[in-house]
């Protein structure tokens, strides 16, 4: 059921290793494989009115591994499938920047590559968002990381590089996610439950 203000929520999702397979630098439209429960996960954050919003860093352009307009084609394509599905993607926040890796304009210690929150921040301004209440979903801690940054909160699911990253580096984060999810469709279930 939506509440009133459901419109000024948001679950923001990581790409890679979240709605999608892991497979390092997407370079072939081929590799690019959503997760069979991506869809399904994206309708419930539909159905319950908020919105879903995909936040995800893109160094492979700056590192000259594809371009702006290859990754655009590669969300065109995640788009579709999702729609193809009954799902419907809010917005794509992407950060194509790297502080130690290309030329100018994308070799630059920018705002909004993650874990930095200006991705959300950019997003918060678009859709008149209360971040206290949104939730930032990733397989890194990094997601979580720019979720608190925002004042949101964080959910780590434990596909893609999450369940390394949780067992090998959690007794060393400064704060926790607020919840840990097998997979992005437990995570969403148990935000629009949780709420």
């Amino acid at each position: 059921m939506k509440d009133s203000d459901s419109n000024h929520r948001a679950i923001f999702l990581d790409r890679d290793g979240t709605l999608n397979e892991e497979v390092g630098y997407i370079t072939d439209p081929a590799q690019f494989r959503l997760f069979d429960f991506a869809a399904e996960a994206v309708r419930l954050i539909n159905e319950a009115g908020w919105r879903a919003i995909v936040l995800t860093n893109q160094s492979g352009v700056a590192r000259g591994h594809f371009t702006e307009e290859f990754l655009r084609r590669i969300h065109a394509r995640m788009e579709k499938s999702l729609q193809l599905q009954g799902a419907r993607l809010d917005a794509i926040y992407y950060c194509a920047h790297h502080p130690d890796f290309g030329s100018p304009p994308y070799r630059r210690d920018c705002d909004c590559r993650k874990p930095k929150p200006g991705l959300v921040e950019r997003a918060a301004k678009d859709f008149n968002l209360d971040l206290s209440r949104c939730y930032v979903i990733g397989d890194r801690y990094r997601d979580i990381e720019t979720g608190h940054a925002a004042g949101a909160r964080g959910v780590m699911v434990m596909t893609g590089y999450g369940r390394q990253e949780y067992e090998a580096q959690r007794y060393d984060w400064p704060r926790q996610p607020e919840f840990v999810a097998e997979n992005l469709i437990e995570a969403v279930k148990w935000v629009l439950g949780h709420e």
